[in-house]
């Protein structure tokens, strides 16, 4: 708890400039803050980690430009490439670069950044982790998320295997960011409704799916699951994902978006890399849960889970 800065364009400062007679009331961190700013940053990551830290470096710094908050980075944004580049790639959460990077850009922006996605190489584990970290606006690490749900399908003429080098996550994750309860997620966990409904029902306002969909499934499914976990959970949805060839004869869908609480797209980004942002109040979350109240309706005692196979 403490005082911060608050960054030019950003909520705490334009409320300031509204009403100076409150600074101490806004700058103090334990406030709420009803309306926040949040930004997907949109990527094109290859096997070249220090041109993706550049290239991120500079979208996160265009990002905190908009007045945002809260910025997302991609899944995977610091390194994409095949098995083996992927496991020499992958770091540490301490002393990783990757880590001490988003940390330096959180501080220097005033921003809360959740770090898409990272390969993550953990002590004694021999398979990786597909790892989401979280930094508050004075750079502290504040969350760690690893992807529950593997990716290994086959299709578009592809197969993928994520569990072949990774190993899944074992909860989900929540966190406090800019006074908004926030969900984590990664990718293909957004076709397991379950993981957010639990998020919700642990009290997310803001669910995040940092992404990198291939063109094959995101043309027919991404915005559709992404407003369906919107709409069913009375949830913002903010989700920034890779767009083009990440690697060769792959290429991702990209379509950034953020949602609102009934699944009207407020931003959506175009086929290239880029920023989107948009404003998100909690007085049209708590409307929209008002009037339909679908998870105040719900009857977990009549619910009864199929025996496990």
């Amino acid at each position: 708890m403490g005082f911060r800065r608050a960054k030019p364009g950003s909520t705490l400062q334009r409320l300031i400039t509204v009403a100076p007679e409150s600074w101490e009331v806004l700058l103090y961190s334990g406030g709420m803050a009803d309306r926040i700013r949040v930004a997907c940053v949109q990527l094109t990551s290859r096997d070249d980690k220090a041109a993706n830290l550049e290239q991120a470096e500079r979208l996160v710094a265009r990002a905190a430009a908009t007045g945002a908050d809260v910025v997302l980075l991609p899944e995977k944004w610091n390194f994409i490439g095949d098995g083996g580049g992927l496991h020499d790639a992958a770091e540490p959460i301490e002393g990783g670069g990757s880590a001490e990077a988003m940390a330096g850009w959180a501080r220097r922006h005033g921003i809360t950044l959740v770090g898409g996605s990272i390969t993550e190489r953990r002590e004694g584990r021999e398979r990786l982790s597909n790892t989401c970290l979280v930094f508050d606006p004075e750079g502290a690490l504040v969350a760690v998320y690893r992807k529950i749900h593997l990716f290994d399908v086959e299709v578009g003429g592809h197969v993928y295997r994520e569990s072949e080098g990774e190993e899944p996550g074992e909860e989900p994750v929540i966190v406090r960011a800019e006074d908004w309860t926030v969900g984590l997620s990664i990718c293909y966990d957004v076709r397991f409704p379950e993981l957010y409904r639990i998020l919700a029902l642990e009290g997310a306002e803001l669910l995040t799916v940092p992404s990198h969909f291939t063109l094959h499934t995101g043309r027919d499914h991404w915005e559709v699951l992404l407003r369906a976990r919107a709409i069913e959970n009375s949830c913002y949805v903010a989700a920034a994902a890779q767009i083009g060839e990440t690697r060769p004869g792959r290429p991702s869908y990209g379509r950034s978006l953020i949602a609102d609480p009934w699944g009207i797209l407020l931003a959506q980004a175009p086929d290239e890399e880029c920023v989107i942002s948009a404003e998100l109040e909690r007085p049209r979350l708590e409307e929209v849960r008002r009037n339909l109240p679908s998870l105040a309706s719900r009857r977990p005692e009549a619910y009864r889970w199929p025996a496990a196979t």
